[in-house]
């Protein structure tokens, strides 16, 4: 078989040669609902891929299906991803590739940092669903999975698009925030937080209250403190050790 464009031979020969590659779990869902928020959700990404472009080890917390994790791999050195699914874990080692080599693993973040810290870290998609008693431990694990130069970065449905979700959407989504509530939450671990909208595919700084979609670019670590201001005492923090598949 060749095509009518000699360019596009190469395609056919990747067919053959690798076969033809599937979507996740949620991806496929989103493929066969909403075609368009695929489009979204891989726009997400590619704006966390050019934010931590350079960075040696890179933490994604609450991957689902990983299936773009290929689009940060493109600007980091190594990445590993954890979610507290094990369904969407498994999904996502069935279709490790060994050309885009990554770890995963099963990890609830409640229940402590995943160590040893990484150069940067980022949670699309999930801080909606904690809910806001258990958001502070949450983020704070978050925080400790970084090294002190570390990054965070924050993607969340804005609070004001939560009326034109889906009803699927809304069932999970039990801690949406505006911008100001946002920008609050995350200054209370870092001493810089920079706030992006979002709507669509479209990255911008315009009236926050008209966005679909908000991230949060978060750097400089706060000192942490216990109840009582002080620091915690050595060896206070947990280490976690994650079930990790390694494909090399």
């Amino acid at each position: 078989m060749k095509t009518v464009e000699a360019q596009y031979q190469h395609h056919l020969l990747i067919r053959k040669r690798h076969g033809t590659a599937r979507l996740g779990i949620e991806k496929n869902g989103s493929w066969h609902d909403d075609p368009r928020r695929l489009v979204f959700v891989l726009s997400r990404y590619k704006f966390v891929a050019r934010m931590l472009s350079g960075r040696d080890r890179v933490l994604e917390i609450g991957c689902g299906d990983a299936w773009p994790a290929r689009i940060v791999l493109q600007e980091v050195k190594s990445l590993h991803a954890v979610d507290i699914d094990p369904v969407f874990i498994r999904d996502a080692e069935e279709r490790m590739d060994p050309r885009w080599p990554f770890t995963v693993a099963v990890h609830d973040m409640l229940t402590g940092p995943v160590l040893p810290p990484f150069d940067a870290a980022y949670c699309l998609d999930v801080i909606e669903h904690i809910a806001p008693e258990n958001e502070r431990s949450f983020l704070q694990n978050a925080v400790d999975s970084l090294r002190d130069t570390g990054v965070l970065i924050i993607g969340t449905p804005s609070l004001q698009s939560q009326r034109h979700a889906s009803r699927l959407s809304k069932i999970g989504h039990v801690n949406c925030k505006d911008a100001h509530d946002l920008r609050s939450t995350m200054e209370k671990f870092f001493h810089s937080v920079f706030i992006f909208s979002m709507n669509d595919e479209v990255v911008h700084t315009g009236f926050p209250m008209m966005a679909h979609y908000y991230f949060a670019l978060c750097a400089h670590k706060k000192r942490r403190v216990d109840n009582r201001g002080r620091p915690p005492a050595r060896g206070g923090k947990s280490r976690i050790e994650s079930r990790v598949t390694n494909p090399r």
